[in-house]
């Protein structure tokens, strides 16, 4: 299982969860601050396969929009997650 920590605008939750949820991805949304993109951000933590990271990453391509000059549509990491439990 991997845990994938995405930041985003916050202009592009909007597209993105939904989306996310629709291809029955679970999603958690952060609002945020800080430098990576400069501006509002939004912080998904998002609990996947290790299989399906290339999916979710070619998601979030198609669905944020095109980034200004000088910056970035999303700064995505993605951790190993050892342990998980839902009750």
């Amino acid at each position: 299982m991997k845990l994938m920590i995405v930041i985003i605008r916050d202009t592009d939750d909007q597209n993105i969860i939904p989306e996310l949820i629709r291809q029955d991805y679970r999603v958690t949304r952060m609002a945020s601050t800080g430098g990576f993109l400069r501006r509002g951000n939004v912080t998904l933590l998002i609990g996947v396969e290790a299989e399906k990271v290339d999916a979710v990453i070619g998601l979030l391509r198609q669905t944020c929009c095109p980034p200004e000059p000088d910056h970035h549509q999303a700064t995505i990491f993605v951790v190993d997650m050892p342990y998980f439990e839902q009750f």
